[in-house]
């Protein structure tokens, strides 16, 4: 193989979005991904295979408890396990092979094999085929994470398992524990909770998804609590033993500790970078007290040539971050500008309801000392809501009481997902509260909780 411009270790949305706009800029682009398929773990097993799980079982879900309400008769309601799991594999492949007709539409060229880099020029790669040692200019890592695991519940991938696991199951277990309530473990009990599984999560913390705004975390533990899920905060899971029903789990809390069982336990207390045995430690590639690979502004490392980007780098784990630093990475390199607002990078549970943010909580806007105007707006007011008979939760905007400029928005309701685009946008141009109450919104639809919640800045909504 000749020599190229960049070799990129890692085709997840990071890795495969900088290949692509690497290959638009010109450059000779080869892209190293140690599994079959191209899209990483977001792709493959996760992102995309559990939003696909949380749909379907969605629809289960309705089909029993709200179809009813609409006038829609459902009798004789099953569930076929398998063809669900079927559609979510189909989801999955028909993406990763659309990343491989975009590498092959921009020249970006695939190996499959796992690369070690020996030099800031050179990429050895070892595959079933043997070894290939690959030249290039540059190096791009984008190598992702992995699950964090608990040393008190390590997985065996059968009855203590990942999220990548989890996505699998072969039948809806019984009672399901979910160790740590943040995003992954919130979707993936939520999706065998609506499958008939009985669900507890317990939290380490006093909150669940602690990286959200507090309030709004806690309508959605009440919206999950109607759903049956149950919770146990200021909690951990400290052991774990083989019992005739499944397993034995020991529950420490602050105020007591109960042995419970399980037939499977989902760890998901967060993810770690991934960088293997990538041999960027032996070149002098330095790394943060986290585990992470260290960069400058231009995504460059430590030792000249070789950059990195993503989960491997500090930063929120989120597959959008990745794609937007792989983005910026490859134009610098080009010559071009790049930029990434971490201001403003979107977080979302897809939970339902959804709850979506972008930008400062209450509680961070409190830490810096800023004065705030606040305002929110119940989907209960909202007509489409009332329509689509979601109601549970609330639109809540942050706004500096100085300046008016937006610094936080959190969507909490249908479509939160969706919804805190606008927001983003907004932020992402320097808006302020009353720049999105002016906007004209459609009526009936979901964004006029937005448009109300910034009218609610200004003490002036329209519709409570």
């Amino acid at each position: 193989m000749d020599r190229v411009d960049l070799v990129i270790i890692g085709a997840g949305p990071g890795g495969y979005i900088a290949a692509i706009r690497a290959g638009q800029l010109g450059l000779k682009v080869v892209c190293v991904e140690k599994m079959p398929a191209l899209g990483g773990t977001c792709l493959n097993i996760g992102c995309i295979p559990s939003k696909a799980l949380l749909d379907s079982s969605e629809h289960y879900w309705q089909a029993g408890h709200t179809f009813a309400e609409h006038g829609v008769k459902v009798g004789g309601l099953t569930l076929d396990l398998s063809a669900m799991m079927a559609r979510k594999d189909k989801v999955v492949r028909g993406l990763t092979q659309g990343v491989r007709g975009l590498f092959k539409k921009y020249k970006v060229e695939p190996v499959t094999g796992r690369a070690r880099i020996v030099a800031p020029d050179r990429v050895v790669v070892q595959s079933a085929e043997g070894e290939q040692t690959i030249e290039t200019a540059r190096v791009l890592i984008a190598t992702g994470s992995e699950p964090t695991p608990l040393p008190t519940l390590p997985f065996d991938g059968d009855k203590i398992v990942s999220s990548t696991e989890a996505l699998s199951l072969a039948r809806v277990p019984e009672r399901l524990l979910v160790v740590g309530a943040g995003a992954v473990g919130l979707e993936l009990g939520s999706v065998w909770r609506r499958l008939g599984a009985e669900v507890t999560v317990v939290e380490f913390l006093d909150t669940i998804v602690p990286a959200m705004d507090r309030g709004m975390a806690k309508l959605l533990q009440r919206s999950l609590e109607k759903q049956g899920l149950k919770f146990r905060l200021e909690t951990a899971a400290r052991s774990a033993k083989a019992s005739p029903r499944g397993l034995a789990v020991t529950l420490e809390g602050r105020r007591d500790t109960v042995e419970a069982e399980f037939d499977v336990v989902l760890v998901a207390v967060g993810r770690r970078a991934y960088t293997g045995d990538l041999g960027g430690r032996e070149l002098g590639v330095a790394f943060d007290e986290r585990g992470s690979i260290t960069v400058n502004e231009r995504y460059e490392t430590s030792v000249p040539g070789i950059f990195a980007i993503g989960d491997c780098i500090p930063g929120p784990m989120l597959a959008h971050k990745a794609e937007e630093e792989g983005v910026a990475a490859v134009e610098m390199m080009a010559g071009n500008y790049g930029h990434v607002n971490y201001d403003v990078i979107p977080n979302v549970v897809y939970t339902a309801p959804e709850l979506a943010s972008v930008g400062l909580s209450e509680e961070d806007a409190s830490k810096r000392g800023l004065a705030v105007n606040v305002g929110s707006f119940p989907f209960l007011a909202n007509a489409r809501a009332k329509c689509l008979g979601e109601t549970d939760g609330a639109v809540k905007v942050i706004a500096d009481a100085k300046t008016d400029r937006l610094l936080g928005v959190h969507v909490l309701g249908p479509r939160a997902s969706d919804l805190i685009a606008e927001a983003a946008l907004a932020m992402e141009f320097g808006g302020s509260a009353e720049d999105v109450a002016r906007t004209c919104h459609a009526h009936p639809t979901l964004p006029e909780a937005i448009k109300e919640a910034a009218l609610a800045v200004a003490k002036r909504t329209l519709n409570i």
